[in-house]
């Protein structure tokens, strides 16, 4: 499958998935004080799009420094995204986070890493550029148009959740963790053909 700005686009918003983490950072941001948590969304959102724009920008090369190839991230990545999205639609009865429910101002765990870079995110920005190197700027450009959408989502988490319901809410994302099954099956069986035709 062959990824153009718009493909690509829905692809990272569907893995990153802002409407499903709502509930992670409500639960997250629940100990700080009302006017910090925009700050503390905005800094954990760059944060988790500074280290997608590294994998991004220097995935190729940590691919062939640990003599990896195209394929084995093609299948690695598509297995990464069946058990994520797997997770999407039967959630752990404690969050997909686990549940942790620490006190103070949380910083890149769990927000940042892994609720928005997680490894599915990174797996599909390396996939991204060594599938089509040459189309950087549209991988950037549908990378900065994701985290802009997750900053808004997840800025309006709460009026969002009172808005259309938890329920709506856990409908929708196990709507995306289905598409999302789709896409990974789709770039396993993408992989093993490549595989077998390089035999």
């Amino acid at each position: 499958m062959q990824y153009n700005f718009l493909s690509a686009t829905i692809l990272l918003l569907l893995i990153t998935d802002p409407l499903g983490n709502i509930p992670i950072f409500i639960n997250a941001l629940r100990s700080v004080a009302k006017e910090r948590r925009r700050v503390v969304v905005l800094r954990e959102v760059a944060i988790a799009f500074v280290i997608l724009l590294v994998f991004m920008m220097a995935g190729d090369r940590f691919l062939r420094a640990m003599n990896l190839t195209d394929v084995s991230l093609r299948i690695a990545g598509g297995i990464v995204l069946f058990l994520i999205a797997l997770r999407m639609i039967f959630p752990h009865p404690d969050g997909a986070m686990g549940g942790d429910s620490r006190g103070g101002e949380p910083l890149i765990v769990p927000l940042a890493i892994p609720a928005l870079a997680g490894p599915s995110a990174l797996a599909t920005v390396m996939l991204l550029t060594s599938q089509a190197p040459g189309k950087m700027f549209e991988w950037i450009g549908a990378l900065t148009v994701t985290m802009i959408v997750c900053a808004i989502v997840l800025i309006l988490a709460e009026k969002i959740q009172q808005w259309l319901g938890e329920r709506v809410v856990t409908a929708f994302e196990r709507l995306m963790g289905l598409v999302l099954v789709a896409i990974s099956v789709e770039m396993m069986l993408t992989g093993i053909r490549t595989f077998v035709h390089q035999l």
